[in-house]
């Protein structure tokens, strides 16, 4: 992988790197500002307003041994945003890929939760994911696809902090080379209908009530089931950032 990395014609993946890290911190700037302004609009007491307590909602709970407040975010549901790299480390094809793929995620609520003694908790949430990926390298030039899968989280006993896994699988389309009899490019996907399938994992910090960032790495396999022959298939294995809102 480092020498996919720094070898000379590498200056692509600088490049992509560049470019994904600039609109990532311009894209996480906007989403920050939005959540901000939705925080100070939310904490704005109407003049109205009596002494009466209000009843916790369903995300808020109280830690006996905290004697705070914590909010609990796998009861709400959320969306994510994040991009990444990955390189080519599988052997079914010679073509040194680079992947640069956005995805745009909803996690439901928790459908399933185990609660320890410590106070930490562990959930499962649906994920479904709309993938583009850009082919930074690579015969083909872009992807778009859907992927499913559930999201197992531990959180801590204060609600900030989670450590995420997942794997899943879905389909999708390339603007494929062709390899079927032998014509096209040694290597290139044989037709631009894909499987995809995925394993994934990180960790993820609660902001503010409404945001959260995570970072991960991911490993992701796309071929055509043997639909066409040889099927080379693409085995990336990166690192990813992301932003999330909850709702």
């Amino acid at each position: 992988m480092l020498e996919l990395i720094f070898r000379p014609n590498a200056g692509f993946t600088f490049s992509a790197l560049r470019s994904m890290a600039a609109g990532s911190v311009l894209l996480i700037a906007l989403l920050g500002r939005v959540a901000e302004l939705r925080a100070s609009e939310s904490s704005e007491s109407p003049t109205n307003v009596t002494n009466e307590a209000k009843p916790p909602s369903a995300a808020d709970v109280t830690d006996s041994k905290l004697g705070v407040a914590v909010d609990q975010p796998w009861t709400r549901q959320a969306w994510n945003i994040e991009s990444g790299l990955l390189w080519e480390i599988g052997t079914g094809t010679p073509i040194p890929y680079r992947l640069v793929p956005t995805m745009l995620s909803w996690r439901s609520r928790k459908f399933w939760e185990y609660d320890f003694a410590d106070g930490s908790h562990l959930v499962l949430r649906h994920r479904l994911t709309l993938i583009g990926t850009w082919i930074e390298h690579g015969p083909e030039h872009h992807y778009a696809g859907f992927a499913g899968s559930p999201s197992l989280e531990w959180w801590d006993r204060t609600g900030k902090w989670s450590l995420y896994f997942g794997s899943g699988g879905g389909f999708g389309v390339l603007d494929s080379k062709g390899v079927k009899n032998g014509s096209g490019t040694k290597g290139a996907q044989g037709q631009d209908f894909t499987l995809n399938w995925f394993i994934r994992g990180g960790i993820e910090h609660i902001t503010s009530k409404h945001a959260h960032v995570f970072a991960g790495i991911m490993y992701q396999h796309m071929s055509n089931g043997e639909m066409t022959w040889p099927n080379p298939g693409i085995d990336a294995l990166g690192f990813t950032l992301g932003y999330g809102w909850k709702y």
